[in-house]
């Protein structure tokens, strides 16, 4: 199934309950889902889009255009099959959410999710990482305790391949071209894992599953 939208930022019109948040912002069909924390940490309450406000993620956006994600990483990115969204859309009140508070927006995530139904994740930090692993994946949560080793590496999860990142206020230059490399291998493979099942069914119209 495919969304039928050309609307970029906040493509099926989520509501969160506060005054002001960062809303998902891309292709409503992407083959790549970029996950970030909150606005307080990544940015965005100035252009409404996430990962934009601060040197420190201009420096993902970089990467995500050399790698092939985004063809603009200005302040309004023109994406390429990639959705850039948020564990937590509002601003929080203090320097971070609460757990009560990540746990009332992991609805609206969960549901973004599951809409945009992209075939490689890419939770950015140590929160993302965890929640992406431990609700989407078999895989052991822990592995964000060492994200500086897992950092853009491929996960396979239920359903999804996951890379993990690394925040980028804490990247090397090393690390920063070990995520435009790894981006750059994985769109030369069959990252979709898609399995053709309309031989099975009257009728010449493909159904693809992974």
């Amino acid at each position: 199934m495919r969304n039928v939208t050309d609307r970029t930022s906040d493509p099926f019109d989520l509501d969160p309950p506060c005054d002001r948040s960062v809303p998902g912002y891309g292709d409503a069909n992407a083959h790549f889902h970029v996950v970030g924390d909150h606005p307080g940490r990544h940015g965005g309450l100035g252009a409404g889009v996430p990962f934009t406000g601060t040197p420190t993620v201009d420096r993902l956006r970089r990467a995500l255009r050399d790698g092939g994600l985004l063809t603009d990483d200005g302040t309004l990115p023109t994406v390429d099959r990639a959705y850039l969204s948020y564990l937590h859309m509002c601003a929080p009140e203090g320097p971070e959410p609460t757990a009560a508070e990540y746990a009332d927006m992991e609805r609206f995530f969960d549901a973004e999710l599951r809409a945009i139904a992209a075939h490689v994740l890419l939770p950015v930090g140590e929160r993302p990482v965890r929640h992406v692993l431990r609700e989407y994946t078999a895989r052991d949560p822990a592995l964000a305790d060492d994200l500086r080793a897992a950092h853009a590496t491929e996960l396979r999860g239920s359903g999804w391949l996951v890379v993990p990142v690394l925040d980028p206020g804490a990247w090397t230059d090393d690390d920063e071209t070990r995520l435009v490399a790894a981006l750059d291998d994985l769109q030369q493979t069959d990252y979709r894992r898609e399995s053709d099942l309309g031989r099975f069914l009257p009728g010449d119209e493909p159904y693809l599953v992974r």
